[in-house]
Formats: structure tokens, C-alpha cells, sequence
């Protein structure tokens, strides 16, 4: 991890700033007060597992035994034992979540144990083509992970929906991202499209520009909006302020993305740097807030 840090920061705020400007001022100017060391936690932990995860040096066996070693460490911390030794500056990030997790069955649980699943299964799909089933599940997995984390670090004192609607706005974030992300992905020998669909039309996972890869993207995009409308609704139900905005912001990021795929007729690119112009900075604040204001003018209203 070649980052240099700033050094009035804590380390995990550090890597949270270099990883990612907006994760770390979202959790800086929205994230509960008491839990904003956390948060940057929280992050820069999984930044690191996946950096290691996704490194050129290493072989798969040893990422195999990586990650095992980091699910021996959560569990180890949740069963209250002693963690493992020779531990790094990194894993006692998560011993100091987990020791800082005083209630049962939080969400703060709930993220670490998702999350970790999530990477577990990057770990080990490297290399090989995924079915549907696993690929539903992945995007399930990494939706509930991050909407309790959302829930838990932001608002926790105020309710949210607890109906199943509240995991489909990360669920269709994670369907564009891996979109997205398709490209540079086969590259690394990660394939985001399941076998099914490769062996029903006789395409490989290169063969973006083929006509039923790109069939199968706008079917994607499709269920990806679908999922958005719904997942804006349960967004607009959550009682704390600055919890809708963070989810409203973190949705205009990707349908920003989903935009772009649709602008390109559903062929797949290989990066898209326009997503970090101003241009598309503007639009995705715009949404935001216009989400937003249309949920406070409406509460309104109602009073």
C-alpha cells in the first residue's frame, strides 16, 4: 500500500482520504459523531483486504489463505477469545470495530460479517465464470453489507425501513458497478457475466461488443433502474436528514454510470473518466439534493 498520508490524520481516516474523497468526507461531515473513527475503520480495513485481494503479487492460494485468516479474526473477536497473533496495523482496525461493538446483532455485525463474505468470494471466483445464483447472491451479500452499515453509522438513533426494499438501491449500485467494472475485471480475470449467458449464445467474457453481451447489459441496466426507483422510495422513508442524503448521493453516483452505459448503447468500456469531471460531479449533487428537497417538500405537506 503505496499512499502517503497527512499526519494529523488517524491512519484509517488517511487511507479512507487517499482511497476515496467522497466516502471520506461523507463519513466526516454525515456520519454520527460518536462514530466516525469507526467509520474511516471500517473502510480503510476493507480498502486494505481488498487491495491485498487484488494485488499482481501473490498467488491464489496464499489470497485463499489471506482472507481465511481474516474471517478466523472476526470470528475470534465476536467470540470474545484472544485474536490471533502477529496482527497488523490493518487487522487491528477490525479488533477495535469489534471491541467498540457493544450491541447485539448490530449492524456494524451485520456489515463486518457481510463484507467479509464479500471478499471471500472475490478471493475465490478469480479465474473462473460464476453462475446467476452466485451472482444474485454477491449482489445481495454486498447490498446488505453496505445499507446496515449506512443505517449503523448514520441516524443510528432514528428508525429506517426494515422492509426487504431497503437493500435494492445498493443492489442496483452493485449491478452498474459491476457493469462498470466488466472490462478491466476479465482483465484480471474476474467475469461479471454468468456462465449461462456465455454458454447459452457461445460468447466469451471478452466479447463485449457482441450482440447478446450487449443484450444481456441493457437487460441488466433495466433491472438496475427498476431497482433504483424502488430502492428511492425506501430512501425516502428514513427519518434522519442527513442518512437520506448520503443515501440519495450514494445512488446519483451510479445512476450517473447507468446513464453513461445506456449513452453507449449498452458496449462496455474499458474506463470512464468522464465519471470524476465536474460535469458529472455537478449532475450527481444536483440529484442528490433534488431527492432530496422532494422528499422534505413532501413531509411537509403531510404536516
Amino acid at each position: 500500500m503505496d499512499r502517503k498520508f497527512n499526519a494529523g490524520q488517524s491512519l484509517a481516516a488517511a487511507i479512507t482520504r487517499s482511497a476515496s474523497k467522497q466516502t471520506y468526507y461523507t463519513i466526516r461531515l454525515l456520519v454520527d459523531r460518536g462514530r466516525v473513527e469507526d467509520a474511516y475503520r471500517a473502510y480503510a480495513y476493507f480498502r486494505w483486504v481488498d487491495d491485498v485481494l487484488d494485488a499482481e503479487s501473490g498467488c491464489r492460494s496464499e489470497k485463499i489463505a489471506f482472507i481465511s485468516r481474516q474471517e478466523s479474526l472476526l470470528e475470534a473477536c465476536y467470540r470474545g477469545g484472544s485474536p490471533l497473533g502477529g496482527l497488523s496495523i490493518e487487522e487491528r482496525m477490525l479488533v477495535d470495530l469489534v471491541r467498540n461493538d457493544t450491541e447485539k446483532d448490530s449492524g456494524l455485525q451485520s456489515y463486518l460479517r457481510n463484507m467479509m463474505a464479500v471478499m471471500a468470494f472475490d478471493a475465490g471466483r478469480r479465474g473462473r465464470v460464476i453462475s446467476q445464483a452466485e451472482l444474485s447472491e454477491y449482489s445481495r451479500t454486498l447490498a446488505i453489507a453496505v445499507t446496515e452499515a449506512l443505517y449503523y453509522f448514520i441516524g443510528h438513533d432514528d428508525p429506517s425501513p426494515q422492509h426487504e426494499a431497503r437493500y435494492l438501491a445498493v443492489t442496483a449500485a452493485h449491478i452498474v458497478h459491476m457493469l462498470r467494472d466488466a472490462v478491466e475485471d476479465t482483465e484480471a480475470g474476474y467475469f461479471n457475466i454468468p456462465h449461462e449467458v456465455l454458454q447459452a449464445h457461445g460468447i466469451a467474457p471478452q466479447d463485449v461488443d457482441s450482440r447478446a453481451y450487449r443484450e444481456w447489459v441493457c437487460g441488466r441496466t433495466r433491472l438496475a433502474r427498476q431497482y433504483f426507483d424502488a430502492g428511492r422510495g425506501c430512501t425516502a422513508q428514513v427519518k434522519n436528514l442527513r442518512c437520506r442524503l448520503a443515501g440519495f448521493a450514494y445512488t446519483a453516483r451510479f445512476e450517473w454510470m447507468l446513464r453513461a452505459i445506456e449513452r453507449d448503447h449498452y458496449c462496455l468500456r474499458a474506463a470512464y473518466p468522464e465519471r470524476t469531471s465536474l460535469r458529472a460531479g455537478l449532475w450527481m449533487g444536483w440529484s442528490a439534493l433534488a431527492s432530496l428537497l422532494k422528499t422534505q417538500t413532501i413531509r411537509m405537506e403531510k404536516l
